[in-house]
């Protein structure tokens, strides 16, 4: 946070250049009156004051981003960790919310408000001990309209907490619900629910604007509460000065005052009130920014670490009955030691995907024993890879991100994608989007086998990995499987005929 202080002290440097501006304005307009001409040191004066003024306009927000960005960085780092490998996370929706707006609404609290919160803490005595000089009584009214200023934004801004937390709430049940809808998509259109679905969706999207308004409307309050006394203040030294060179002052004069201690009391004046104008701007991102930091602060933390995992001694199933609503997938007998290639058969819809699945820790077995090695020991070649918005490097160091570009060129050669590559003439920096577009389903299947390859795990687990496959390259795929088996453990779902011939056992489900 110390380049958003220092942003906060950039703007008390920059009433000093105020300061100077407004004298230089003040010293020419007392000569002109006198029948002088504007002295050049008052030109020089407000010459300098601009470029002071106009300096810190551009570093105030140049500090202040990048300070943000270097408070944030680390967070939304830690917090997408804590979402990702927390098993008492927030929905997917909820988790969006939190891991991208509320981090950013976090960012605008850091760039915004902080500097100002800086400021407005030594800003207006800064500038009431300048005006003094020039005018006690006039410094004496800025003060006095301070005390019920603040007792004003008091309770303005605990209204706006409250108001900020609700619009929060209402905006990550709005996003949990359309990812909710979105996901189950299929499902709504077949029961004809769209309607119904889109009233709800009406629904919470009109809750989110009622508390967006609702802020707003505390914001508008605050801002009219400061705008009122700003104006005051400036109004009541106007009409002292006034009063005051003018000898009509209803009270005997505690100071005499000259023009030029006058014109620059009025021009500083609403400088008094500036800082807190700011401060008041970046308001609603001070309460929205410390109503993101408590939604976040809830996300459960990582457990501690594990113990290192034991020695892996390969794969033992023994009756393992998976159930489903209406089906159910097994008894099914599994064993393979730490090296040797197995291949899971039967017919689709058999269960062999869900019994890979089960061997990874990702479904439990309905009854059975089943002695699998933790997801840290596992590598998976999924039927369909994920494969995310970026490049193919980005894609297969998912599994291994400290990996060399010479790692993973020898995984694409290994699983036959070099040709693929080179009628592309892309290498590594090769575009892919989320559905792998411009990818065949058997290039889409190498690229997870390449990846679970640089995993370099105990076990290997690979569904369908042959399907798609021209017969050479199946056939280059079953001998490279094959080849893998004689150094790790490799469990294989597939109907494919050479395959389960070059594998050293067969389960038929």
């Amino acid at each position: 946070m110390a380049l958003q202080k220092h942003a906060g002290l950039a703007w008390i440097i920059d009433l000093g250049g105020a300061a100077l501006f407004a004298w230089g304005i003040a010293d020419g307009v007392a000569a002109a009156a006198a029948g002088h001409g504007v002295p050049a040191l008052a030109f020089a004066a407000m010459l300098g004051g601009g470029l002071v003024r106009a300096a810190t306009a551009w570093g105030v927000p140049v500090l202040a981003v990048r300070g943000a960005q270097a408070t944030t960085a680390p967070l939304r780092r830690a917090l997408v960790q804590r979402l990702l490998g927390s098993g008492a996370a927030p929905s997917s929706g909820q988790s969006a919310v939190l891991a991208i707006d509320h981090v950013a609404t976090i960012e605008g609290y850091e760039t915004r408000f902080v500097p100002a919160r800086v400021a407005a803490a030594a800003a207006p005595l800064v500038a009431v001990g300048i005006i003094a000089c020039a005018s006690l009584v006039a410094a004496g009214i800025l003060i006095g309209t301070l005390v019920p200023f603040i007792f004003g934004m008091i309770l303005a801004g605990t209204a706006a907490k409250r108001a900020s937390e609700r619009q929060l709430a209402a905006l990550g049940d709005l996003s949990d619900l359309f990812v909710d809808r979105v996901r189950t998509l299929p499902i709504v259109r077949h029961f004809a629910a769209e309607e119904r679905i889109a009233r709800q969706v009406g629904v919470a999207t009109r809750e989110v604007a009622r508390r967006t308004v609702a802020v707003l409307r505390v914001a508008f309050l605050s801002s009219a509460v400061l705008e009122f006394f700003s104006a005051l203040a400036v109004a009541l030294v106007a009409v002292y000065c006034g009063f005051s060179l003018l000898g009509l002052l209803p009270f005997p004069d505690p100071e005499t005052l000259t023009l030029r201690e006058a014109f620059f009391a009025l021009a500083m004046a609403p400088e008094f009130y500036l800082p807190m104008r700011r401060l008041a701007a970046a308001y609603h991102d001070k309460q929205l920014g410390e109503a993101a930091r408590t939604a976040i602060a809830a996300v459960p933390e990582l457990a501690a670490p594990a113990a290192a995992p034991a020695m892996f001694t390969g794969v033992q199933a023994h009756a393992v009955v998976i159930a489903w609503p209406g089906r159910t997938i097994g008894p099914a007998e599994l064993s393979v030691g730490t090296t040797g290639l197995v291949a899971l058969t039967g017919p689709t819809g058999s269960g062999k995907t869900s019994l890979l699945a089960a061997i990874a820790g990702q479904i439990p077995p309905s009854s059975g024993t089943l002695a699998a090695p933790g997801a840290e020991a596992i590598a998976w070649a999924a039927q369909h890879p994920l494969i995310l918005p970026g490049t193919l490097r980005d894609n297969l160091v998912l599994a291994a991100p400290h990996a060399s570009d010479a790692a993973v060129q020898a995984a694409i050669e290994r699983v036959g994608l070099t040709a693929m590559l080179a009628h592309r003439g892309a290498g590594l920096d090769l575009p892919l989007d989320h559905r792998g577009s411009g990818l065949s389903g058997g290039e889409r299947r190498r690229l997870g086998l390449a990846r679970a390859l640089l995993a370099d795990r105990p076990l290997l687990l690979a569904d369908e990995p042959t399907a798609d496959l021209d017969d050479a390259s199946a056939a280059a795929i079953t001998a490279l499987l094959r080849a893998v088996a004689e150094e790790r453990a490799v469990i294989v779902a597939t109907h494919d005929p050479r395959l389960i011939a070059a594998a050293d056992a067969e389960v038929t489900l």
